[in-house]
């Protein structure tokens, strides 16, 4: 069966079809420039082809991501009927939605419904989910949710020391995101490791431009780095992490900004990029290192110093570990973060190989045969991860 999995963000959709259950990609593409002029990427795995196409919205992207896949040049299916069911990513479901979901209208109201929790991608969502059920009116259609993964957390873990009303009121809480990658990746390890999934203790490491880690024990999430929005947890790219909350207002008050620019500041001008006064690629960052920059050295220090914090705060919090999976960006490809997120956990038996780790972006053991941890390279695939939870949900 054919699956064609969509991913709408702010200005821009991207899509593979997928042949399930193989998950074979038989095309893929990009969407950019949606609201302004519009471009789509396609690649049907032997050629790509770009075409400039007018997006006013994301109605008109999806219809020419349909045009695309049945071109008569560069398409790979003759008929818009070969797709057996579409996926689509949606980013917040928050307390109601808890799992992957078939598409229905009372689906459609909760994303809606969780617009102010996810103001930039909910919208976007929503939208591509409405056309693509206008345009394939008899297709099923599945929303997989980057929250749901974590809803396991237990309370203790996902509520903020803020008065109880809040939470009744404004439902503020850790909801955690990415948890599509930690879904697959913690899966995908426990299959590699060649031990059931519901028996072990995972660590999941997405660290990329947008970096979280997750406590995954006996297959449920206990735990995650990031909170109400994507901008807790470890230093990012461009987004400061976990910092104290008063200093908000002290920038306010010492810079005279708003409290909107000072989320801009901290989503979009701090990290790694704010530290280094370099650039949010962590290749960059590498290469100024070894020149002797000594901010971006320090950049990556305050990062690998966050991450293994967490690690072992994990690993305290699930009474042990089984197993740590590096994955995303820099996770798959950066061989000194890797080194740096687990430097001093050798008394929490945690050894890598330093020749092992020299891999990039190969899925592999990279830890000592006498580590009582096994530490994994565990590439992700979201998009893998939204077909098969869109083929188990429709296929019957």
């Amino acid at each position: 069966m054919k699956v064609l999995v969509i991913n709408c963000g702010s200005s821009s959709l991207k899509y593979q079809l997928l042949d399930m259950p193989k998950g074979d990609v038989v095309a893929k593409g990009i969407c950019e420039r949606i609201g302004i002029d519009g471009q789509l990427v396609h690649n049907n795995m032997e050629t790509k082809t770009t075409w400039s196409i007018p997006m006013p919205t994301h109605g008109e992207a999806i219809m020419s991501v349909f045009k695309a896949l049945t071109d008569t040049e560069v398409g790979v299916i003759s008929d818009l009927s070969e797709i057996a069911a579409v996926g689509h990513r949606v980013l917040h479901g928050g307390e109601e939605i808890t799992q992957s979901v078939v598409i229905d209208d009372h689906v459609i109201d909760v994303i809606d419904a969780h617009i102010p929790l996810g103001p930039l991608h909910n919208p976007a969502n929503s939208l591509g989910i409405k056309e693509c059920r206008k345009l394939l009116p008899d297709v099923p259609q599945v929303a997989v949710f980057d929250t749901a993964f974590h809803q396991t957390m237990p309370a203790k873990a996902y509520m903020y020391a803020l008065p109880y009303e809040m939470y009744e009121k404004h439902h503020i809480r850790r909801y955690g995101f990415h948890g599509t990658s930690h879904m697959y990746v913690s899966r995908r390890c426990a299959e590699v490791d060649g031990r059931p999934f519901e028996d072990l203790k995972i660590i999941t490491c997405h660290l990329g431009n947008g970096s979280s880690i997750s406590a995954v024990d006996h297959g449920k999430c206990v735990d995650t780095t990031m909170g109400l929005t994507p901008l807790e947890g470890t230093p990012m790219g461009t987004r400061c992490g976990s910092i104290d909350p008063a200093i908000v207002k002290f920038i306010m008050d010492k810079e005279n900004m708003t409290a909107d620019q000072v989320d801009n500041l901290m989503n979009k001008k701090s990290g790694v990029m704010g530290i280094s006064g370099i650039s949010s690629d962590f290749r960059d960052l590498n290469a100024a290192a070894n020149e002797g920059n000594e901010r971006a050295k320090l950049a990556l220090d305050m990062f690998c110093y966050s991450v293994k914090k967490y690690i072992g705060s994990y690993m305290a919090a699930m009474g042990g570990c089984d197993c740590i999976a590096f994955t995303a960006g820099v996770g798959e490809n950066d061989s000194v973060v890797r080194a740096g997120a687990v430097e001093g956990l050798e008394f929490l038996g945690v050894k890598i190989d330093p020749e092992k780790n020299k891999v990039r972006g190969e899925e592999t053991l990279i830890s000592t045969p006498d580590s009582k941890v096994k530490v994994y390279i565990i590439p992700t695939n979201e998009e893998l991860a939204i077909a098969q939870e869109t083929m188990r949900l429709t296929a019957k």
